[in-house]
């Protein structure tokens, strides 16, 4: 059983024998050890926060604002080890110990804080990107040939109530939870360089004659990758509670790669920089999805979920190919693709055309496309995000104006981090799945 990081007890226990050091540390005889340890301790803790206000306000390394909760809980960190350093200097062999072994409770203690706040790593896999899911085996469950579980010939077909059609009845009970698991998705047309897709089926899925169900993708942030859905997002259990009230219908959602790689951010556009990603997610995936999946065909049957870059794909995809997705559900998005100024996005990602630049943000593409038949995004921020709170707002009026059907949620007490995402995810769901056809 894997230790769970983000365990009350766990952090508890951390938080205690972190707290215990510390006051281990500063107790020392004398004045004048004890205001050296003092002004240690405080020295630290301004170089942790001057640290904080130089990487996000000054330099903005990160792209988002972080909480005071973080800046609190660095500070703290840097406070402790300065503390523990302090105590290196005359002081006898056994204080000398526990101020070595304290450093890394001190980090640690900071780091889970921190993950708190970012609401980010269940445990050390996903801390270390370990993809905790098999790959997903559509022929095949427990190595017996299953009757009807090879979709491989499953055609797509049209459905205005997704759940609707000859094989909506599946053979006996559902199970209780769906079924999640890695799949390779070929980049056949495009070639983009995509990393293993994360896919989730539902329940009904998993009988011996599956129904046709809606699909919704799932982009991660970047840098990140498809699992992070899952495990940061928890998209599988959204997906659980939501069928176990619904005959266990729920979408299959597909997490495909639009990075291909932590570090790249292609934006899901096609350029000769970035690679095709446009092309693998919007030909690519999609024809492995109808032809490996038994699915809707009908565009208010596609939705599309995502958080911050994946946010800003969402947006893209939802509002530029109405005719692909009729819905979307966004987590903190960009305005647009950027690359973190208009010059290097516009050099790199669209080949020097400002005017190509200009026709791939939601806003031109909303106003070229209005007024929506029939289309859907709910745009989800933390509370305390304020900047990607104004790209909401103004993203919430741009499709107000362009006669999308839109909503707007505010995560109270919450930033630009998974616990926004999950916020989003549970409130934002029940009207995307209704618009997909799954509603009571």
């Amino acid at each position: 059983m894997t230790l769970r990081i983000d365990a009350p007890a766990f952090l508890a226990v951390v938080y205690a024998i972190a707290a215990a050091l510390a006051l281990y540390l500063l107790a020392r005889r004398g004045r004048r050890r004890l205001l050296a340890g003092v002004l240690a301790a405080v020295g630290g803790a301004l170089l942790g926060w001057l640290l904080v206000w130089l990487l996000d306000d000054v330099f903005d390394v990160f792209g988002v604002g972080l909480t005071p909760t973080t800046t609190a809980w660095v500070a703290a960190g840097v406070a402790g080890v300065a503390l523990a350093v302090a105590n290196l200097v005359g002081s006898r062999w056994w204080r000398k110990v526990v101020a070595i072994a304290s450093i890394p409770l001190f980090v640690l203690a900071a780091f889970a804080g921190v993950n708190v706040d970012f609401g980010a790593y269940r445990d050390l896999d996903d801390a270390l990107g370990v993809v905790p899911y098999r790959g997903l085996d559509l022929h095949h469950e427990r190595g017996e040939v299953v009757a009807g579980r090879d979709w491989t010939q499953a055609a797509a077909v049209p459905a205005g109530d997704p759940s609707a059609g000859p094989s909506a009845d599946p053979a006996g009970d559902p199970p209780a939870k769906g079924e999640v698991g890695t799949v390779r998705i070929p980049g056949v047309r495009s070639h983009f360089p995509a990393r293993e897709a994360v896919v989730y089926l539902p329940p009904v899925a998993l009988g011996a004659n599956p129904p046709v169900l809606p699909v919704m993708y799932a982009f991660s942030g970047q840098p990140g990758a498809p699992s992070d859905m899952f495990t940061a997002g928890r998209v599988a259990q959204v997906m659980d509670a939501f069928a176990r009230t619904h005959r266990g219908y729920a979408p299959i959602v597909v997490a495909a790669d639009q990075l291909g790689g932590p570090g790249r951010n292609p934006m899901c556009v096609d350029s000769r920089a970035g690679g095709n990603a446009a092309t693998y997610l919007l030909t690519d995936v999609r024809q492995w999805i109808t032809s490996h999946l038994r699915v809707s065909s009908d565009p208010a049957a596609w939705s599309v979920f995502g958080y911050s870059e994946g946010a800003t794909c969402a947006v893209q995809f939802a509002t530029g190919h109405p005719e692909l997705f009729g819905s979307a559900l966004a987590s903190s998005s960009e305005l647009g693709p950027t690359l973190g100024d208009e010059r290097t996005t516009i050099a790199s990602g669209f080949g020097g055309s400002r005017a190509a630049y200009e026709a791939a943000q939601p806003a031109a593409q909303m106003a070229a496309h209005t007024p929506y038949r029939d289309s859907l995004v709910i745009f989800g921020v933390g509370q305390n995000d304020a900047r990607y709170l104004a790209y909401a707002r103004t993203l919430h009026a741009d499709a107000e104006k362009a006669g999308m059907r839109t909503e707007l949620l505010v995560s109270p007490g919450s930033a630009h981090d998974w616990n926004t995402v999950r916020y989003t995810l549970r409130n934002g769901f029940p009207a995307i799945a209704a618009h997909l056809g799954l509603g009571s």
